[in-house]
């Protein structure tokens, strides 16, 4: 039986930055045959976020798109539903967070929802945060 683990959008950036030292780690892990592999529309808009206003790589939307329909070939993308929107809430109230590390805490509700409790990221230190994550550092 495939385990199941969530990536975020870091993940998802390295694997499509050549020139990132993550980048071989981003695609051992999204090629892994083991893992049933998902990630959560918050980080497909941060991906589309952050490829298209960096500096250095500044995509436009429809290359960004074009990279996204490879990437999600094997990847499911989860979306928010009541129940998910239910574990926001009870983690908001549980952690406190404040800032940036809401949108974890979003992303994190999303997995914890759909019964995804690993997430695989270079973000190790804010979800480690959250008890209910098994945290796999790329």
């Amino acid at each position: 039986m495939k385990d199941s683990i969530l990536v975020d959008t870091n993940v998802l950036i390295y694997a499509v930055d050549e020139d990132s030292k993550f980048h071989d780690g981003a695609i051992k892990l999204l090629s892994d045959p083991e893992l049933n592999i998902f990630t959560t529309s918050k980080n497909i808009s941060e991906f589309l976020v952050v490829l298209t206003r960096h500096s250095e790589i500044h995509l436009s939307i429809k290359e960004c798109l074009d990279l996204l329909d490879s990437l999600l070939v094997d990847i499911i993308v989860l979306y928010p539903t009541q129940m998910t929107a239910k574990v926001f809430y009870e983690l908001l109230k549980r952690y406190n967070p404040r800032g940036l590390w809401i949108h974890d805490i979003e992303i994190a509700s999303i997995a914890i929802a759909y019964g995804i409790l690993t997430i695989a990221t270079n973000n190790v230190a804010d979800f480690s945060r959250i008890k209910e994550l098994k945290v796999k550092d790329i």
